[in-house]
């Protein structure tokens, strides 16, 4: 069983309630959406092909290489759950490794959560605003998501931009509050409008979030400001 792998190394986190925390990254290639923001074309239909097809003895081989001192591996894409049945049978690889499984994903697809999740540890789930993706909203699918996801450590993450509704981003605090008000709720400022004033913007809508849920955090992408990959 083979997967579309763009990349393997090792690097710092620099997203979420890990940042800093030095992890090896398995970039999964392949995703089911086209935020924005995003600046790596691997979608579905998209034309790059940057990608390897490897089995699970080769990829573990490269982790192996470059795991050292490594807390966890970052599952990431694209959007990894796309390769649900790779995960699955990798995962445990992983782990005796030492390393913990830590998967960052759209959180769109809660059936294939469903069929990973006793092999993960931490699930760093993203809350796709309509407002930011310019993409149909996912509400329900986020929902069933965290559902899913709340059984492991598990934190919330969304992006903001200058075009975010502030409606939006209540709705999404209001959903996690559904779940769990507890579970950490991550405001990211889009890295490519910071000196565009979504900085402000999203200290703003903190103070919101923060009358629905009992943590909430306001974090960029600081691998970008450290110029690491």
């Amino acid at each position: 069983m083979n997967a579309k792998i763009m990349e393997i190394f090792p690097s710092v986190q620099g997203e979420g309630t890990y940042a800093g925390v030095r992890q090896v990254f398995i970039r999964f290639f392949e995703c089911n959406m086209h935020c924005t923001w995003c600046d790596t074309p691997h979608s579905i239909g998209d034309t790059l092909r940057d990608y390897k097809d490897m089995g699970p003895d080769e990829v573990e081989a490269k982790v192996r290489a470059c795991a050292q001192g490594c807390h966890s591996a970052s599952l990431t894409g694209g959007e990894p759950l796309l390769h649900k049945d790779f995960l699955k049978a990798f995962a445990p690889r992983l782990k005796a490794m030492g390393l913990k499984n830590y998967l960052e994903t759209n959180g769109t697809l809660p059936d294939a959560l469903a069929q990973v999740i006793d092999a993960m540890d931490i699930i760093a789930m993203d809350i796709k605003l309509p407002s930011s993706t310019k993409e149909k909203p996912f509400w329900q699918e986020h929902r069933d998501f965290l559902r899913i996801a709340r059984c492991k450590e598990a934190f919330i993450k969304t992006v903001i931009t200058n075009d975010t509704d502030a409606s939006d981003v209540r709705q999404a605090a209001l959903l996690v509050a559904g779940v769990d008000a507890r579970i950490p709720f991550v405001l990211q400022p889009n890295y490519f409008e910071m000196k565009q004033g979504v900085v402000a913007k999203c200290e703003g809508l903190a103070k919101e979030c923060a009358k629905i849920l009992s943590d909430v955090r306001m974090l960029p992408q600081i691998h970008k400001f450290m110029k690491l990959r």
